[in-house]
């Protein structure tokens, strides 16, 4: 099969594209036939040996794809030759197989297409955990995302208004608060591509506390980190939860006296490990995504899609912070998504 390699540790342009030998489940395992695998921003990081992970070599990147059950390993009941599912790893998915625990794959009913599925998990997985588990975002509340348009932004939004909250959407261009807008956002905000010092973070810090009011965000949803982060933080609401979900901007210095002054939380948002710690709340909220896409509340939006041999191309697009939702390759006849 083919599958696209990290031999050394470098950016995009340092993976590979070979032939090697397809893997075989074990027990407990399935194979998966890929059809398409999204890219994340960890896929970034980890070919760079920056991320928690760090796989032997050689290694594929990729952490979610959709596709076909073409083996499976022994000891396993209800899942079948042929099922369409979601499978998900820290890394291997940019290649025609991918080897998985079973308890790591989920159906997807026939309406959803690959692309989509590929799309699904890890950032509405993601933001569903930060947004109830994590930040027991209310009905009624106020909800404010920094990142809005990227792939864990827009899911937030889309979230956010399902469950019944006043959205804020922050994005660092006209054009991406406008797709936010779109997909529910009640308010936007444009903040400059790069804090270029105090004085640019307090006028970020009075943007934001126009729109959110005088009572602040309820809670806030950071998916940038950076200068961001304390300029936000100084918009939360009493009591407010502030949730720790990327740094894309690098990692931020938060003065603590800011968190006690509001009395707020500073909650950290590691979704891949929660799902190991707590099967059973994942398996709810697995349950609760898929009824929000058939009931047409999430739709993961592509906004590019790339073939396996130029998948370095698709992880350099979304490195670039400039990728409106989600990036996806597509994989065998991934063409053909459905």
């Amino acid at each position: 099969m083919k599958a696209l390699l990290s031999r050394a540790p470098g950016g995009p342009d340092t993976l590979v594209l070979e032939d090697v030998p397809k893997p075989r489940p074990g027990p407990g395992e399935v194979s998966i036939h890929v059809k398409a695998c999204a890219v994340n921003y960890p896929d970034t990081l980890i070919i760079e040996d920056r991320y928690q992970f760090k796989p032997p070599r050689p290694f594929s990147p990729g952490g979610e794809v959709s596709g076909v059950v073409s083996e499976i390993g022994a000891g396993l009941s209800g899942i079948a030759h042929g099922d369409r599912v979601i499978g998900w790893c820290n890394w291997g998915g940019m290649a025609e197989r991918l080897v998985v625990p079973a308890a790591r794959c989920i159906p997807i009913p026939d309406i959803m297409p690959f692309d989509e599925a590929s799309a699904l998990m890890t950032t509405y997985g993601t933001s569903y955990y930060a947004l109830k588990v994590r930040g027991h975002l209310k009905r009624g509340e106020t909800v404010l995302i920094l990142g809005a348009a990227g792939g864990v932004g827009l899911a937030a939004v889309e979230l956010g208004k399902a469950m019944g909250a006043h959205v804020i959407a922050a994005a660092s261009s006209d054009d991406k608060v406008e797709v936010a807008k779109q997909r529910g956002a009640d308010v936007g905000v444009v903040y400059p591509q790069k804090l270029s010092g105090k004085e640019d973070a307090r006028n970020l810090t009075s943007a934001l506390k126009q729109v959110c009011g005088d009572r602040g965000a309820d809670v806030i949803y950071d998916a940038v980190g950076g200068d961001y982060a304390e300029a936000a933080l100084r918009c939360i609401a009493w009591e407010g939860r502030f949730l720790i979900v990327g740094f894309p901007a690098g990692i931020p210095r938060i003065p603590l006296n800011l968190p006690l002054l509001k009395s707020c939380d500073i909650v950290g948002v590691f979704w891949a490990a929660w799902i190991d710690k707590d099967p059973k709340g994942f398996a709810e909220s697995t349950r609760d995504l898929m009824d929000f896409y058939k009931t047409n509340k999430i739709k993961p939006l592509i906004s590019k899609r790339f073939p396996l041999e130029r998948a370095g191309e698709a992880i350099t697009c979304l490195a670039s912070r400039n990728a409106l939702g989600k990036v996806v390759v597509l994989i065998n006849d991934g063409a053909d998504i459905r």
